[in-house]
C-alpha cells in the first residue's frame, strides 16, 4: 500500500499529533485518496463533516502554511489512479456500498503485501496463553467470530465483549492466568471504555494488538500493534467487510505459529462427525 495514493497519504500523516478531528478528516482524505489532491477546503470539510476552519488547522498541524500548500503537495505526492474519474454515477445508493467495500479490501490487499505486521500479530497471539479477545457494541460481532474459530486452535480463548466493571476483572484474570498479549477490534464509534480498557490491558502488562477502521483511530495511543481495516460508511450502519477479513488473516497467521493447529483441526472434524454436528 506503500505506493499507492492512499499509502502516500497515510504515510505523511503518520508521526503527527493529530485531535479527534484533525484524525477524521486525515482518514476522509486516504478513503478519497484520489480525489484529495483537488478538493476544496469547504469541499472537504463537507465531506470529512466537520468545519472549514478545522481544515485549515489540519493542514497546519501538519506543518503546512495552509491548506492550499497541503494541497499542492498532495498533487505532488498522491496523484489520482487511473481511471478512477467518473466512476459509478449512475449507480444506486446499495452499489455504491458494495463497490466501496470492495475499495476497503483493495486497500486491505495492498497493505497486507508487507505480511510483517500480520505475521508479528499472529506470533503475539499464539504466545498468549490465554488468549483475551476484546470487542465491544459494533466490534463485539468481529470479536465473536474471531474467538469462535480461534478455540477450534488455540487452546484458551476468552472473548471479552461486555463492558462495565467487569472488564478489567476479566482482564486481571487473563494476566494471572498467564495472558502477554490482547487482541482488539475497535469500530467507530469508539466506546470510551474500550480505550480504557486497552490502557488498563498494557499497563497490566499485555501487549496490545489491535484492528481498527485506520491508523488514526482513538485507540492508536493505546495499541502496540495496530493494522488497520477501513470500515464502509454509505450506508446507514457502517459495514465491516475488511475488519472481519483481516481477523481471518489474523487466524490464520496465528494458526501457522501453533504446532498442533492442524491436529486439532482434525480432532474437531472427528467429533463433529461422530456426533452427527452439521448437516451433510
Amino acid at each position: 500500500m506503500s505506493d499507492s495514493p492512499a499509502g502516500r497519504l497515510q504515510a505523511l500523516f503518520e508521526g503527527h499529533r493529530l485531535t479527534p478531528t484533525q484524525r477524521r478528516i486525515a482518514h476522509c482524505m486516504v478513503r478519497r485518496a484520489g480525489d484529495a489532491p483537488f478538493l476544496s477546503s469547504v469541499e472537504l470539510a463537507e465531506l470529512a463533516g466537520v468545519s472549514q476552519p478545522s481544515v485549515t488547522r489540519f493542514a497546519v498541524a501538519l506543518g503546512f502554511d495552509g491548506y492550499p500548500a497541503l494541497r499542492r503537495h498532495l498533487r505532488e505526492v498522491a496523484p489520482p489512479e487511473p481511471g478512477g474519474e467518473g466512476e459509478g454515477e449512475a449507480l444506486n445508493e446499495y452499489q455504491q456500498a458494495v463497490l466501496a467495500e470492495i475499495e476497503n479490501l483493495q486497500h486491505l490487499a495492498g497493505l497486507l503485501a508487507d505480511p510483517g505486521p500480520v505475521e508479528r500479530a499472529g506470533r503475539l497471539l499464539a504466545r498468549s496463553r490465554p488468549l483475551p479477545v476484546l470487542g465491544l457494541r459494533a466490534a463485539s460481532s468481529q470479536a465473536r467470530g474471531f474467538a469462535y474459530f480461534a478455540a477450534k486452535v488455540h487452546p484458551d480463548v476468552r472473548l471479552l465483549d461486555e463492558g462495565g466493571s467487569m472488564l478489567t476483572d476479566r482482564v486481571d484474570a487473563a494476566v494471572r492466568a498467564g495472558a502477554t498479549a490482547l487482541l482488539c477490534f475497535a469500530l467507530p464509534r469508539h466506546p470510551r471504555e474500550v480505550v480504557e480498557a486497552l490502557e488498563y490491558a498494557r499497563a497490566a502488562g499485555l501487549t496490545v494488538v489491535t484492528v481498527a477502521e485506520s491508523a488514526f483511530a482513538p485507540v492508536a495511543a493505546h495499541s502496540d500493534l495496530l493494522i488497520p481495516a477501513a470500515v464502509g460508511t454509505g450506508l446507514a450502519f457502517d459495514t465491516a467487510c475488511a475488519p472481519m477479513m483481516l481477523g481471518r488473516v489474523l487466524l490464520e497467521a496465528m494458526a501457522d505459529e501453533l504446532p498442533d493447529a492442524q491436529a486439532r483441526l482434525e480432532e474437531f472434524d472427528t467429533k463433529a462427525a461422530a456426533r452427527g454436528l452439521f448437516v451433510e
